[in-house]
């Protein structure tokens, strides 16, 4: 069973998850957004390992805390982003644009690709392009689990900005429409800001999104 630990971290209250597989102790950092070391207390209390870091995408309150937890593991974790995101990685996530420079910790070494499968121990996720809010956001499915992890994509009642530098609005509802809405009902929505919701209740209330 998969156990995922939440946080809400930095200036703009950033949802980092720390999921791991309790019967391996390999864990995985899905948005180490601010406050690296918080990450790590938590993985170290429960006795986890954390080896990777997987990134939705690469916008400066998603990956502020990757050079903190990285600079304290041996060996480095490995890093997951959509190549599309390469270019915002390297300029910092775009921090500048709101007065933040941060260390944006290890270049990723692995690229994310629509349909690949990463592995934690036992448990299994499937990757997912939703691009929209930025070209690169991936996020991060795992059906046996009944769980989805969306980034900025959807959130309760809302959807991602789209007026950041490769933002566009139409992709972004594409990528809702057939990556998050095609999921069981009950499928549960952990975002990148603002509280858990699900597929069902998101087809249903979203005033963003075209009412079935």
């Amino acid at each position: 069973m998969l156990e995922i630990v939440e946080f809400t971290l930095g200036p703009v209250q950033t949802n980092a998850y720390l999921v791991a597989d309790p019967e391996t102790h390999e864990a995985a950092v899905i948005d180490p957004g601010w406050d690296g070391q918080v990450i790590l207390d938590a993985a170290r209390k429960n006795g986890w390992r954390i080896g990777q870091l997987w990134y939705t995408h690469a916008h400066f309150d998603h990956i502020g805390g990757a050079a903190a937890i990285a600079d304290a593991l041996n060996p480095l974790p490995l890093v997951g982003l959509h190549p599309a995101d390469h270019t915002l990685w390297k300029a910092g996530g775009g921090g500048s644009l709101f007065g933040f420079r941060i260390n944006p910790g290890p270049e990723p070494g692995i690229d994310l690709s629509h349909g690949q499968v990463l592995t934690l121990g036992t448990v299994r996720f499937e990757v997912r392009a939703t691009p929209g809010h930025t070209p690169g956001h991936c996020i991060f499915y795992c059906a046996a689990e009944n769980v989805l992890f969306c980034g900025d994509l959807i959130f309760q009642g809302s959807v991602g900005r789209t007026d950041l530098p490769g933002g566009d609005f139409k992709t972004l509802v594409r990528s809702i429409q057939t990556q998050i809405f095609t999921l069981p009902d009950e499928t549960r929505l952990l975002s990148g800001h603002g509280p858990e919701t699900s597929v069902g209740l998101e087809k249903a209330y979203n005033p963003f999104l075209e009412q079935n």
